[in-house]
């Protein structure tokens, strides 16, 4: 690696005080890097359409079923743990272009399945490849974007992660009307809901294709020695009139100050495997995030208003509704957080999820008449699943993630940070594993148990959760 050790201490101003020449031209990178986002989204839901599909044609049980669903999640786990080790090694852009690989692969693996077991292998590529997307997206959008606009460009991943969302629940709806309605209807050869596992193919290729397209980080540049490239995507992104020599300097500076930090840094003085608090409350951020049950809303959402006497085309449509509300919500804490603030955008989420939620355990309590839910409760069903998910959008599905990136004081923040990741897909396999069962034993109790988690949330929140908005991260501690 070049050394810069003389190199002169570049003014703070320098880095915040860049602006591209070509903003549309960073945002294209951002874009392009974001389509992990987005295939984030897209194959995390897309087995929305496939649930019934798989029951029928494996002829399986709930419990059964619901590994297959949740075991991409080992597969997220294990891709979010290694990516940033993989992506220091190899590149953010390798890692991009592994990752659009291991996408294709799993929707054509999954597919032309063989049997369950080959599905589910299958569900954990994918889910590794998801697992790279959620750690190596928003790494290199940080790095790339230019300070002026760095919040706005980092909230291009969540923003893709939700569209992706949406056109999954769209395209499965678009294909099962060219199957009449029916999940294992025949397409070419093909029933139905292989069509909607196969068609993530596009995406993932066109994000490989985008990959070739976009620089390296200048980041990962200098790390390997590459000063005079890193000079230039600097100058691309940042605009030709920035100090090149001065940012690569505070490049470089920064680098050597990092602490890396490690499990033993979350420790509390005097206390064996006894963690820091500030660390349980991430952890505690994370796990009430799922387990009010928002991962149902994505996963299971048509197999739920099927069970309930809703016919299949209605059920995908109204997956689709869902999804844009996610969108509409995402949009409205993107432009409330950093006005609002954190932990009152936090409150009023976890208010509105535990009315709505509440409001569907009634509604599903009511006995089917003709297997279906009587008309009040039906329409009462409805109109609660689509608050639900707007109150969760608009609060914890994205402050959550501010929460996680500013808290942590900065010699632990790495560690910390993975810590509450894990526990968070941790708890995500647990609601995804365990819905169909307590479905099959009772709709409306496996609601009241979501309503109480969102109404624990809240006294959490009051008591240790600590507002964030408008610090500097060197305060957190």
């Amino acid at each position: 690696m070049t050394s810069t050790a003389q190199a002169p201490t570049p003014p703070p101003s320098e880095g915040r005080a860049a602006h591209p020449d070509h903003l549309g031209h960073v945002i294209f990178i951002t874009a392009s890097a974001a389509m992990g986002g987005f295939l984030f989204g897209y194959d995390s839901s897309v087995i929305n359409g496939a649930v019934e599909a798989i029951r029928d044609r494996y002829d399986i049980g709930s419990g059964t079923l619901a590994q297959v669903i949740a075991i991409a999640l080992i597969g997220c786990a294990i891709g979010a743990a290694t990516a940033g080790r993989m992506a220091d090694k190899i590149g953010r852009i390798r890692c991009m272009q592994i990752a659009a690989v291991l996408f294709s692969i799993s929707a054509v693996g999954s597919a032309l399945p063989f049997a369950l077991w080959d599905l589910a292998f299958w569900r954990i590529v994918g889910g590794f490849a998801i697992g790279m997307a959620s750690v190596i997206g928003p790494a290199y959008i940080a790095e790339v974007a230019p300070a002026a606009y760095r919040g706005r460009l980092g909230s291009f991943q969540q923003a893709a992660i939700v569209i992706g969302i949406a056109i999954s629940q769209l395209v499965n709806y678009g294909i099962l009307q060219l199957a009449d309605g029916d999940q294992r209807g025949e397409i070419g050869g093909l029933e139905a809901w292989q069509w909607m596992l196969g068609v993530m193919v596009v995406p993932a290729v066109l994000y490989g294709l985008l990959s070739f397209a976009i620089p390296e980080s200048p980041r990962f540049l200098i790390s390997v020695g590459k000063v005079d490239r890193a000079k230039e995507v600097l100058a691309e992104v940042e605009g030709h009139s920035v100090n090149l020599d001065h940012r690569v300097a505070e490049i470089e500076l920064a680098m050597r100050r990092e602490h890396k930090s490690t499990f033993r840094d979350l420790l509390a003085t005097g206390r064996r495997f006894k963690l820091l608090p500030i660390v349980w409350v991430g952890i505690g951020l994370s796990v009430f995030q799922q387990l009010v049950g928002i991962n149902v809303a994505f996963y299971y959402s048509a197999t739920l208003w099927q069970s309930v006497g809703i016919d299949p085309s209605s059920s995908f449509f109204y997956s689709f509704t869902t999804s844009i509300i996610n969108i509409v919500g995402t949009v409205i804490a993107m432009v409330l957080v950093d006005r609002v603030g954190r932990k009152p955008l936090a409150l009023v989420g976890s208010i509105g999820m535990a009315i709505a939620l509440a409001f569907e355990a009634w509604a599903f309590s009511a006995d089917l008449v003709d297997g279906k839910l009587p008309g009040t409760e039906g329409v009462v069903a409805l109109v609660a699943a689509h608050v639900f998910v707007l109150f969760f959008a608009l609060s914890w599905g994205v402050v959550v993630w501010v929460f996680l990136g500013e808290m942590f004081p900065n010699r632990i923040r790495a560690a910390a940070l993975g810590v509450a990741a894990s526990a968070q897909w941790i708890a995500n396999w647990a609601i995804t594993a365990s819905f169909p069962s307590l479905a099959d034993w009772n709709l409306s109790g496996t609601y009241i148990i979501y309503t109480v988690f969102a109404v624990l949330s809240i006294p959490f929140v009051l008591r240790y959760v600590k507002e964030t908005k408008g610090k500097a991260l060197e305060e957190m501690g």
